[in-house]
């Protein structure tokens, strides 16, 4: 089964997209807010340019939907790289505290230099970027700890820039969700799609959900439990592999999911991305921490 280019670029994006820039301009520190399924393919290649050298706090959303050995594994690359990652869990507020001091604490030096000037000092201003879907709205209003933004699981509800002030000593400016206008890389896109980061006018569910199968499958040798196909196979009562041990493919298995649908393809497809999006399959990465390539000796290089 292949699948065509998955592309969603609405119209309002292009226009926030516009005015965050302006914005920026503003801030003193930037949330960049991910997926924590899928920190990189959640990361907009274009945002490192568009901050400069302002602060940026990295948040990694849905911290509830990975596991302790999955968080683990991503805080230590990132810190790899330089980078402090807070997990937190948006919808019960889990981690959202630590989020807020990082936040203040980033933003003490521009009073600092207020202070220098002999000005007096001003709230702190951050701006919350991040992909469509990610929890930049649900974040918000716990950070206020009440609700004055729309929050849904579905992209594409945040339309307009607004600031909203939590304290005395920081504003926040939420902004609808960035994405880029191509997404040229189709690995990116389709782990967008699994997650629901995207708008599901943009893909073909009975494709997507093929996808995430053989993804799974892909994934499942760096698992140290091995529970992904485990996981996949427990919840619905039917192995990944046929009687020879041969692992079915995705559209196979979905085949086979559907015949418990009457045959409805788009039911199963449905059910199973639902289940996944839900936590119902337990929690599963689409990504780790890639792992860095290993130089051939040099006995090894010249064949001996």
């Amino acid at each position: 089964m292949t699948s065509p280019s998955i592309q969603w670029y609405p119209g309002h994006i292009a226009k926030a997209e516009r005015s965050l820039k302006e914005h920026l301009k503003r801030v003193d520190v930037v949330l960049e807010i991910r997926d924590a399924r899928i920190p990189l393919a959640t990361h907009h290649p274009e945002v490192d340019d568009w901050i400069g050298d302002k602060s940026r706090v990295l948040v990694l959303n849905r911290v509830d939907m990975i596991s302790a050995e999955a968080r683990q594994s991503w805080q230590t690359w990132f810190k790899e790289q330089g980078q402090a990652a807070y997990f937190t869990n948006a919808k019960q507020g889990k981690g959202v505290q630590n989020l807020l001091r990082a936040a203040q604490d980033a933003g003490k030096a521009m009073n600092e230099r207020r202070k220098r000037r002999g000005m007096k000092p001003r709230p702190v201003r951050a701006v919350v970027i991040g992909f469509p879907n990610v929890g930049k709205s649900a974040l918000i209003n716990r950070l206020l700890k009440r609700k004055v933004v729309v929050s849904e699981r579905r992209a594409g509800v945040t339309r307009q820039l607004r600031w909203v002030r939590i304290s005395n000593e920081i504003e926040l400016l939420d902004a609808p969700g960035i994405i880029p206008l191509k997404l040229n890389d189709q690995e990116v896109a389709l782990k967008l799609a699994i997650c629901d980061d995207i708008g599901g006018a943009a893909y073909d569910t009975q494709r997507v959900a093929a996808a995430f199968l053989d993804l799974i499958q892909a994934l499942d040798y760096r698992d140290e439990s091995g529970g992904y196909k485990g996981a996949i196979a427990s919840r619905y009562d039917t192995p990944l592999t046929s009687e020879t041990g041969e692992f079915y493919t995705g559209e196979t298995y979905l085949s086979i999911l559907a015949q418990r649908h009457n045959d409805d393809l788009e039911r199963a497809a449905h059910q199973l991305l639902n289940d996944f999006r839900k936590g119902h399959l337990g929690n599963l990465v689409l990504e780790l921490p890639p792992v860095p390539m290993v130089e051939p000796t040099s006995s090894l290089a010249v064949g001996h």
